[in-house]
């Protein structure tokens, strides 16, 4: 036998014994599991109902509970920076969506519009 013959060989016998030892770990299919509940219907619903109102426990803020804030602005200024807030076109742009992350210097002058006022042509105003 020469070495080509004799790789061969061993190679099959370790498959042989890779397949061999994959079908005694095989586990037996044994069907659907059938319910056994032992709980009633009310128990069931009633620790659905304390854990709907427990919140999720796994979230971040969970572990601090409430937390107290104490605002020192009052309520016409919190309103008016919320408005202001809101008609700025530029207060969702984003650099992330922008080449390099950089915003171009157009979108960063403070009096431009990304939107046009409706109006008659110039030769039709009185």
């Amino acid at each position: 036998m020469n070495t080509k013959q004799r790789i061969a060989a061993l190679s099959a016998i370790a498959f042989a014994m890779l397949g061999a030892a994959g079908a005694v770990h095989a586990e037996a299919y044994e069907g659907v599991q059938p319910l056994t509940a032992s709980a009633s219907r009310g128990d069931v619903k009633a620790e659905a109902v304390a854990a709907t109102r427990e919140g999720n426990r796994y979230s971040d803020a969970a572990a601090e509970g409430a937390v107290a804030f104490n605002s020192t602005l009052d309520r016409a200024t919190v309103r008016e920076q919320a408005v202001a807030a809101a008609n700025n076109p530029l207060q969702s742009l984003d650099r992330r969506a922008f080449y390099r992350d950089e915003v171009p210097a157009a979108y960063k002058k403070p009096g431009v519009s990304f939107t046009r006022q409706a109006s008659l042509p110039s030769a039709a105003r009185p």
